[in-house]
């Protein structure tokens, strides 16, 4: 009589698979999953990004210093002004540019819009579908209609504070060298304050939505990277700090955070000496725990987030804490400028010129830029590290730690809980693929 296993475990010992998924859904760019297990036994795993590198730092050589914030914001259209500000950064930092403190406030709330817009975007368009069952956020605009139109009011609401400060929705015009183009309306700062007050219902009701899914058990043990301010919670200021309790200086990031080419990928992997590591809303939320709003802390406790959370499907978790910040923190800067009165004001002029390094939080996490300026005012070289291309080697770690626990399950849920885990990170694959060493003769 032929032996029969004992337990499931013994039972996925003897699995056999091959999971290819071609164009994982639901994120932003294009890549592949490939997994064959032999036995139990993972022979092969990759994370393939397949778009084609878009080579963005050779497109501002020789360009003027005033020209390169509007070209980097082309990299993404989710996070533009995540990119405008690390290149806006960077520049006034080459350049000796220093600017207003309204400046730095219109600044930092379109920073919060943007924020806020991104993680509605990932939380309700990308990830909800996958609790359903379904492939996309349309058949759930009939079925929970409700729940649709909630997630889309929330995006709108952050898309209008970009709109109010940046000028548009996507691509800030009005964020230049040396400060701010365009001071908002009063009234168009009080309706955007009423909004955001308003809209707590609505994450109160996201939150809840969200704790009522379960969140796999899966966790490792990784070294966690994000900005850390000596005050506030770093979306906009900061310099890298590392869950180790490591702070790295912005100077010297590029011998911390050690970027390398893999052969099944456009994009580059980053490892620091520890090896792997993580960036995004759950770094941040456990290197900044301390440092969250009233409301965000209530909603970690609601949702059961402690630091140090070692759970990567834990992010989206972190990324509702942030929309709860954001929001606070967005009425908190709009009442300080109606305060003093929004106005027009100068724009501050270069006094130099040099290298400059520009750090940002993005929604996906950290993002340098950081750029050489000559003494006429163009971009001799540029380089930018981006959040998903530091993801990328964690991601694959996670899945190879992951997909060995989940072989008793089908094929078909295998592939799912996959995705799942890769669409957890909320990657930006089409931000990490111009990620190239060019050389210029």
């Amino acid at each position: 009589m032929a032996h029969q296993p004992s337990s499931t475990a013994e039972n996925a010992m003897h699995k056999s698979h091959g999971i290819n998924v071609n164009e994982v859904t639901r994120v932003e760019g294009h890549g592949n999953i490939v997994i064959n297990i032999k036995k139990g036994r993972i022979e092969e795993l990759r994370l393939e990004i397949i778009e084609s590198p878009r080579f963005f730092e050779a497109m501002l050589r020789g360009r003027r210093y005033d020209e390169a914030h509007h070209i980097m914001s082309r990299i993404c259209g989710i996070c533009a002004v995540s990119h405008t500000s690390a290149s806006l950064k960077a520049i006034e930092s080459a350049m000796g540019i220093t600017i207003s403190p309204q400046a730095m406030l219109l600044r930092k709330l379109a920073f919060c819009g943007e924020t806020l817009q991104s993680h509605m975007l990932h939380l309700y368009f990308l990830v909800l579908p996958d609790f359903f069952g379904e492939g996309s956020i349309v058949p759930l605009m009939k079925s929970h209609r409700d729940m649709a139109a909630m997630g889309l009011g929330l995006k709108n609401l952050a898309n209008e504070i970009c709109a109010v400060v940046g000028g548009r929705h996507v691509h800030p015009i009005s964020l230049v060298p040396g400060g701010v183009t365009h001071a908002p309306k009063r009234d168009e700062l009080e309706k955007l304050r009423d909004r955001l007050a308003g809209s707590f219902k609505q994450l109160d009701r996201t939150l809840g939505l969200f704790s009522s899914f379960p969140v796999p058990e899966f966790r490792k043990d990784r070294e966690f990277i994000s900005l850390k301010a000596r005050k506030g919670y770093a979306f906009y200021d900061g310099s890298p700090f590392s869950s180790k309790k490591d702070s790295i200086r912005p100077e010297t990031y590029a011998k911390k955070i050690k970027e390398y080419a893999v052969p099944h990928s456009a994009a580059k992997h980053a490892r620091t000496s520890r090896g792997t590591f993580m960036v995004g809303a759950l770094a941040r939320v456990n290197n900044n725990y301390s440092r969250l709003a009233p409301s965000a802390k209530k909603a970690a406790g609601r949702l059961g987030l402690k630091p140090l959370s070692t759970n990567p499907f834990m992010n989206n978790h972190a990324q509702i804490i942030e929309c709860f910040h954001a929001t606070e923190e967005a009425i908190g800067m709009i009442t300080a400028l109606l305060l003093t009165g929004p106005k027009p004001e100068g724009i501050g002029k270069p006094k130099g010129f040099g290298t400059g390094i520009g750090l940002v939080e993005a929604p996906r996490g950290t993002l340098y830029h950081e750029y050489a300026i000559t003494k006429d005012g163009l971009v001799e070289k540029a380089n930018c590290i981006i959040p998903t291309a530091q993801n990328l080697r964690s991601i694959e770690d996670d899945l190879r730690h992951y997909v060995p626990t989940i072989l008793d399950r089908p094929k078909k849920e295998i592939t799912a809980a996959v995705e799942t885990l890769v669409r957890a990170y909320d990657p930006c694959i089409s931000c990490a693929t111009h990620i190239m060493n060019v050389k210029f003769v």
